[in-house]
């Protein structure tokens, strides 16, 4: 189903840990209720001021501030997307991703954490400009066993291990080829009950699965089959069949 290519680097994970925000801990760890941006005004310079607003009516409006290319996307980064209020934008001009905890609206605002990936590789007959998504495998890239799975248009998927920890080869891209179209234009995300990232075919039928915890590379295909589905009435007869509708004439 895919095509391994290079040397894989030691992207070996433990059991997640259910990590617990605390007082003293780090404000890129603390979970917060589901949030939007309500608005972003300019403010000083390359900042905007962000408003954010809390879908639960008991919780007040935030204010934060953030780098204006977070925001609005100009030709030399692009944001891609966010996992675990980390946010992952795309250098063109080096081809780098970084993460950032600046949209986090209980992040710090004198000082954000920010944490530049290793230049990425792009393998034969694939790119790495436009890219679907981005997955955590745990809550905060600065943990010893999170990894980062990266999704692109196209067959290429891409891990690495932001930590430093383990040395400049844990920071290197293991890059997979994936051989079956039906996964070019998904997006990869991790199952904290398996323990693996996973991607969805686009016809909803297969899930191709990544076991890290076995340091296995080779994916799993899962074929979803459906049994006893109802039958559904084409559309026009139904329309017909219903004795309550009328036809009005007009005038």
């Amino acid at each position: 189903m895919s095509l391994l290519l290079g040397h894989s680097p030691k992207l070996f994970i433990r059991k997640p840990v259910l990590v617990r925000a605390s007082a003293g801990g780090s404000f890129s760890l603390v979970q917060t209720p589901p949030c939007f941006i309500l608005a972003a005004d300019p403010w000083v310079s390359g900042h905007v001021l962000l408003e954010y607003s809390y879908f639960m009516k008991n919780r007040h409006v935030v204010f934060k501030h953030a780098p204006v290319e977070l925001v609005y996307n100009d030709e030399a980064v692009t944001m891609i997307g966010s996992s675990h209020g980390w946010v992952a934008s795309l250098v063109h001009d080096v081809g780098t991703l970084r993460l950032h905890d600046d949209l986090n609206p209980v992040a710090s605002n004198i000082n954000p954490k920010r944490i530049s990936l290793p230049p990425l590789v792009t393998l034969p007959h694939c790119q790495t400009q436009i890219i679907t998504n981005v997955s955590l495998s745990s809550l905060s890239p600065e943990e010893e066993d999170c990894v980062v799975a990266v999704k692109f248009m196209g067959p290429q998927l891409s891990y690495c291990r932001p930590s430093s920890a383990q040395g400049n080869s844990s920071k290197s891209w293991f890059n997979i080829r994936i051989a079956n179209p039906s996964f070019f234009s998904s997006s990869v995300m991790f199952s904290k009950k398996y323990n693996m990232f996973c991607i969805p075919g686009s016809g909803g039928q297969l899930i191709a699965s990544w076991d890290l915890c076995k340091d296995e590379h080779t994916p799993k295909i899962q074929v979803l089959r459906y049994y006893n589905l109802p039958k559904v009435k084409p559309f026009w007869s139904s329309v017909s069949d219903r004795p309550w509708m009328t036809v009005v004439p007009a005038g």
